[in-house]
């Protein structure tokens, strides 16, 4: 197989039927790291025949379930086996550091392994009390059939398994087109699964852009389940072209996500050190192209200047440079618009009434290997208010705004006070004002004193515009698949409801 040769259709590696290829550049110095297959529409139209013969013939979905987990299984084992390899890919295709690579694949590791075990341990049904022992009535989940599924360029392979580990489990047959800008990983995955066993036809994958090759599978007749993450406007549009299908459709589409920190979080030494770390790690972890970055520092009046000035200290020690570099803490951006994009949003703070802290503009070249880099320096922006519109949207880069309170009724209302509600976090030394603004906060996971970790098994999606359904846990099981009910009459008799 080719550098190219990155489509895969019914078990067959080729390049784009248009035969146009992609360069796919290292965003630590621009250079091209792989060339990859452009498709298209027809490459997409391809795939989904492929996958959808696949489910009609049932040489999946008939798969009994126990050799479904062994083969997720069977492909945890070797992400493993493979995890330096795969790590240094990651690393390199998206600029975030080596060790970041190595969690990621731990990560993806054990999303196999969890929708392994819960398809493993579900029961054969749900049995419904008809109020008559003449009838037996059950419900029962089926796989939903051909799965579109449309990764983001951050976490390509994080995003990959959240989508494609529990689409098998479920007994569904997928097409899956990860970012144009981040695809190497994807394409190693679905390796992965054709070594595991997995029969032709059940995974494809189709490298391309948005338009054609997204838009093509989110209105495709033959697709049962459009499954999106990335930004919000691309996202909306999409999931409209798919629910004009009529499709089930499940969309992750970012968050602006607020960090809330109480001047009893601080009284302590250890408890202010721990605090600061935290906002840091929130707000500049991957150079904050994080959808549940802790992009918002939103912190108690009393204890703002103390904390901002040790937070901004800290920010401007933070190592830049290549990924795979020993002693790096943080890496490029992705690209070339991606930094482009940072370096307005800052110009728009400062134009705004903003006052930096710290950052604020490209390393000088001199300070960083190699120069020649998508890099940005972690920004810390002071005096910001929820007009501005660094505080608004979604900048996806190492931008950290501080907003202050006076009191819990105000922090809250700050934290609510977005159209997205993906994650947040609240810092109290103060165990029970703590988790009473957790449950009043709007967004779907929210972190007590930490920011960043989550579960396999839990539920990880948003309120508002983060999006619609949810992924991992049970509910991310439940969206690949359909619910049935069957009710069984064990006397049937005449029912008489016609006299004639």
């Amino acid at each position: 197989m080719s550098a190219s040769e990155t489509i895969h259709v019914d078990g067959v590696w080729r390049a784009a039927a248009s035969g146009a290829t992609r360069e796919v550049l290292d965003p630590a110095d621009a250079t091209v790291i792989q060339r990859v297959a452009e498709g298209g529409a027809e490459d997409a139209d391809a795939a989904v025949a492929a996958a959808r013969r696949a489910f009609d013939e049932g040489i999946w979905s008939g798969t009994p379930v126990a050799e479904r987990a062994a083969l997720l299984r069977r492909v945890a084992d070797l992400l493993q086996r493979d995890r330096e390899e795969i790590a240094l890919i990651e690393s390199r295709d998206t600029g975030k550091t080596l060790e970041e690579g190595r969690v990621d694949v731990d990560d993806v590791t054990n999303a196999f392994r969890y929708f392994a075990d819960t398809v493993m341990n579900e029961s054969g049904g749900r049995v419904v009390d008809a109020g008559s022992a003449d009838v037996h009535s059950v419900v029962v989940h089926e796989p939903v059939g051909v799965c579109a599924l449309i990764t983001p360029w951050n976490y390509p392979l994080l995003q990959a398994s959240w989508k494609i580990a529990p689409a098998l489990a479920a007994g569904n047959t997928f097409v899956i087109k990860p970012s144009e800008v981040t695809p190497l990983s994807t394409v190693y995955l679905v390796k992965l699964l054709a070594e595991a066993g997995l029969p032709n036809g059940v995974a494809n994958i189709v490298t391309g852009a948005g338009v054609p090759v997204g838009q093509r599978l989110a209105d495709h007749p033959d697709v049962d389940l459009f499954s999106f993450t990335g930004g919000l406007v691309s996202g909306t549009k999409a999931g409209a072209a798919a629910v004009a299908g009529a499709k089930k459709i499940a969309l992750e589409l970012g968050g602006k996500n607020p960090n809330v920190v109480f001047a009893d979080a601080c009284t302590t030494e250890g408890g202010f050190d721990t605090a600061v770390d935290q906002a840091l790690n929130a707000a500049f972890i991957h150079s904050g192209q994080v959808c549940s970055a802790g992009a918002r520092l939103i912190i108690e009046e009393s204890v703002k200047d103390r904390f901002v000035a040790e937070l901004s200290r800290r920010a401007e020690k933070i190592k830049l440079g290549r990924g795979t570099e020993d002693g790096v803490e943080c890496g490029p951006l992705v690209s070339q618009q991606q930094l482009d994009k940072v370096e307005a949003y800052v110009a728009s703070a400062l134009a705004e009434g903003a006052q930096l802290r710290s950052g604020g503009s490209r390393p000088e070249p001199s300070d960083i290997r190699p120069a020649t880099g998508y890099f940005y320096s972690p920004t810390v922006l002071d005096g910001c208010h929820r007009e501005m519109k660094v505080v608004r949207e979604e900048t996806f880069g190492p931008i950290l705004s501080v907003e202050t309170f006076t009191t819990e009724d105000e922090a809250v209302a700050l934290a609510n006070d977005t159209e997205y509600g993906l994650a947040g976090a609240v810092f109290s030394g103060n165990s029970a004002r703590a988790r009473r603004v957790a449950a009043r906060l709007r967004h779907g996971t929210v972190w007590i004193n930490d920011y960043h970790p989550y579960l396999p098994q839990a539920e990880w999606g948003g309120f508002g515009k983060s999006g619609i359904g949810r992924e991992l846990g049970p509910s991310g099981l439940d969206e690949y698949r359909e619910s049935k009910h069957i009710y069984e009459n064990l006397r049937p008799e005449p029912v008489r409801w016609f006299g004639g």
